[in-house]
């Protein structure tokens, strides 16, 4: 066996027909996990749907031996079994689609520059997707990276981990709670285990999420058995405001669930995230997100020891917080007569006055910058930033997910959203290059820095740092 990190060479295509001849022009790489079969894909190369590990339903994730036969990683990885979420169809289209639906979704996916040698040392990115812990998949066709690493050469690990019932219902007895979150950990030591075989640099790895992919970022940080797995933090919207006290809705969910038996049909438990969902709603704003993390459960502490949990991170993890400046604008967007209103500009003025400004704070905002400012007492690096491109625009314009159509503009996914009406495919391109470029300087230990065509305006920390946290 070649040693590992090696890239391989092709074989000669003059001794494979068909198939075979295929296989030998595509990149192949010899990581510890095995001898990683993918496809060349324009500017990039891509190993897709890698197993990190495995795990029975409700079980702890178990970690893979080194594959003996070549691992063919050239189908997309599947998406976390889960029921239809139409606000997200709406918004992009397709939540997750064409990708199949399977439980045995422990992915992840692997994108470089083309070409790229194993001794390239390049920075890394893990994206974890949003979706309120209980939709998406890290190969939804909206989150293709292609972009972010053919300009900024970078590589990106997009994950696939566990959702809803199946990832984040556990009681912590019969079922262990966070089982996503710990999905998510097997997927760090799985990079950096075999990054350094793809030419990226196991020592420089920045964990990157928006939603809620930057509530599990922001949790990684103080997790148990995190340390040292990611050097640096990007947490993009995440819903800090409906974060703490949500005990007794857990409690609530865990009952309205406890009927279905642990093998029941797909079907089934579909059908009872549902209810779940629903049961939820009588608590409010945290009803709206009934999934998520469980405090003092594994590998999480108990709630009231966060505070210094994330104080005693901030000397080893650099973190760039933040948040779109109309958030709420794509939820107020769903309720017809406000959306009437929001068309007009005195209706619009208003409906931003009383309705999406104060919850845009309450919920992401006020919550990013007291993770900054104690991010920063605690002597911590990093930025927070505030995303406002395409504001005044459109009605949607600098809401939730409207940085991500920059991030990964993809090709035919973003193009008829409403998030980029008002601007061309070009505009689009042109500002979001931008800022890719931000997000993979400070992935390089760059800093962070605002561009003004990118609507991203960067604060130092330590200009954050004021009032009492």
């Amino acid at each position: 066996m070649e040693p590992a990190g090696q890239r391989l060479p092709p074989i000669p295509a003059s001794e494979l027909q068909g198939e075979n001849a295929h296989a030998a022009r595509a990149p192949r790489w010899n990581a510890p996990c095995g001898t990683v079969l993918g496809r060349h894909d324009g500017p990039v190369d891509r190993a897709t749907g890698i197993r990190y590990a495995r795990a029975e339903r409700y079980g702890l994730p178990t970690p893979l031996p080194p594959a003996t036969n070549v691992i063919h990683a050239t189908d997309p990885a599947p998406a976390c079994p889960q029921p239809p979420m139409p606000f997200l169809d709406d918004i992009v289209g397709s939540n997750i689609g064409d990708l199949p639906q399977d439980e045995d979704c422990l992915r992840v996916s692997v994108t470089v520059p083309a070409g790229t040698a194993p001794d390239a040392g390049l920075p890394v990115m893990v994206w974890i997707h949003g979706g309120s812990y209980a939709a998406g998949a890290g190969d939804a066709p909206f989150y293709d990276p292609a972009a972010l690493v053919s300009e900024q050469r970078v590589v990106i690990v997009s994950v696939t981990y566990r959702l809803g019932l199946l990832g984040f219902l556990g009681d912590g007895k019969d079922i262990p709670a966070n089982l996503g979150l710990l999905d998510l950990i097997a997927a760090l030591r799985w990079t950096r285990e075999n990054i350094e075989a793809f030419g990226g640099d196991p020592g420089n790895v920045t964990a990157f999420g928006q939603s809620a992919g930057g509530d599990a970022v922001a949790h990684l940080m103080i997790a148990d058995g995190t340390r040292g797995l990611f050097r640096r933090a990007i947490i993009q919207s995440s819903p800090f405001g409906l974060l703490p006290g949500r005990a007794k809705m857990n409690a609530l969910m865990a009952s309205v669930a406890a009927p279905l038996a642990k093998d029941a049909p797909l079907p089934a438990v579909r059908a009872m995230q549902q209810r779940v969902a629903k049961a939820a709603t009588r608590y409010g704003l945290k009803g709206q997100m009934p999934f998520g993390l469980q405090y003092g459960q594994a590998p999480l502490p108990p709630e009231s020891e966060l505070d210094a949990r994330w104080r005693e991170a901030a000397d080893r993890v650099e973190v760039l917080v933040g948040n779109t400046v109309r958030e709420a604008a794509l939820f107020t967007a769903r309720i017809p007569p406000l959306l009437r209103r929001m068309h007009s500009p005195r209706g619009g003025a208003r409906v931003d006055r009383f309705l999406v400004a104060p919850f845009t704070r309450r919920i992401y905002g006020e919550g990013a910058v007291r993770f900054a400012r104690r991010h920063a007492h605690a002597g911590g690096i990093g930025a927070r930033y505030e995303f406002s491109w395409g504001v005044g625009r459109n009605p949607v314009a600098g809401a939730h997910i409207s940085e991500l159509p920059l991030l990964f503009p993809g090709h035919g996914v973003w193009e008829h959203t409403p998030l980029v009406e008002g601007h061309t495919w070009a505009q689009v391109l042109y500002d979001g290059a931008r800022l890719r470029r931000a997000w993979a300087e400070f992935a390089r230990g760059h800093g962070a820095h605002g561009d003004a065509r990118a609507g991203l305006r960067v604060f130092d920390l330590q200009d954050t740092a004021g009032g009492a946290d």
